[in-house]
């Protein structure tokens, strides 16, 4: 059984079902509520329930809402679930202005070798933590003399039990190395965030046209499966530019996407392929493979997120086909000591 949820003032309508928190149905339609410990021993998500009636788990009050604020109609949404259809009053996350970046411990619970030499760390953070973010931020990991690494989150905010990075072994580098070296599951490691302004712009109508450039793949990632789960209808093609056959290391995810979405293409492109690839798909510079297909882009949304060179000979030649500057977001991963640079491969 779903129940139907408003949020005054924005007018936000959502669906949320018998066995979850309004604040979990929210999330999976694509709206935003501050949140944090998902666990209702904070505050964060306190609103008020001005039609309607809601219960928790095991029938007893969170232990962080007051008694005198549950008589007048406040709220835990991260654990409040409807009884009935909602009209709620709370406080839409709409921008990455909304979140405040915080630093928290966390540990690897899991490492999967998703090429050879790209590395995903499933983070987990303390059981009374969360840490609310939008698709497409990333956050930083602190190293042991402060200085820090930035990784693109991968998972989408409604899946967020663990934190996904994408790690490129880069030579030379200290935490790619550290993290293809002596790294093991249930190293404990730090992180600030989440920063950036690389968000899907959901309020827009226009079609999406997405690139990738190697790990630049992970914010985009999060964009995807957040778009899907919220029934985003606009049609997406992403273009993702790898050097060879065995860097594609989510391409059977990818291509079962693009079977289950019909508003959803994936054109992998693959710059320096061998001969053991028997390649037969597109080859070449992957801002070029998109503009054969699209040499007007005045109509659409780009989306980029690579190395510093591809994002910008694709800027550089998309204004030449008409991009509009307002409607063309990129994340551009710096190689420069002390920046991104464990979170790139050349397209």
């Amino acid at each position: 059984m779903e129940y139907q949820v408003t949020i005054e003032p924005s007018g936000h309508r959502f669906s949320v079902r018998d066995d979850e928190s309004v604040l979990s149905g929210a999330l999976r339609s694509g709206l935003a509520i501050p949140y944090s410990c998902r666990g209702g021993t904070c505050t964060t998500c306190m609103g008020k329930v001005v039609e309607g009636d809601v219960t928790y788990p095991g029938g007893e009050r969170p232990p962080a809402l007051d008694p005198r604020e549950d008589t007048v109609g406040q709220a835990l949404f991260c654990l409040a679930r409807p009884a009935r259809d909602l009209v709620i009053e709370v406080r839409e996350v709409r921008d990455a202005g909304d979140i405040e970046p915080r630093r928290l411990p966390c540990r690897v619970a899991a490492m999967h070798r998703l090429a050879h030499d790209v590395m995903q760390l499933d983070l987990k953070l303390p059981a009374a933590d969360r840490l609310p973010f939008l698709p497409g931020q990333y956050i930083d990991i602190l190293l042991r003399d402060g200085r820090r690494r930035a990784y693109s989150l991968a998972n989408p905010p409604h899946r967020d039990d663990f934190l996904e990075i994408h790690v490129r072994h880069l030579p030379g580098g200290e935490f790619s190395g550290r993290v293809f070296g002596e790294m093991q599951e249930k190293a404990l490691l730090r992180l600030d965030g989440p920063y950036g302004t690389f968000l899907l712009r959901e309020e827009s109508d226009r079609p999406i046209l997405m690139i990738a450039g190697g790990t630049g793949l992970a914010p985009l990632q999060s964009m995807l499966e957040h778009a899907f789960e919220a029934g985003l209808r606009r049609s997406i093609h992403l273009f993702w530019g790898v050097r060879g056959r065995r860097d594609l290391y989510r391409h059977d995810l990818l291509q079962a996407w693009q079977e289950q979405h019909e508003n959803f293409h994936y054109t992998p492109c693959l710059s320096e392929p061998r001969p053991e690839d028997a390649w037969n798909g597109r080859i070449g510079l992957v801002h070029n493979m998109l503009l054969q297909d699209y040499p007007n882009l005045e109509a659409f949304d780009v989306y980029m997120s690579g190395p510093p060179g591809m994002i910008d000979a694709a800027r550089r030649d998309f204004r030449r086909h008409g991009v509009i500057e307002r409607h063309c977001h990129f994340d551009s991963f710096e190689h420069a000591e002390d920046s991104r640079q464990d979170d790139t491969a050349a397209p």
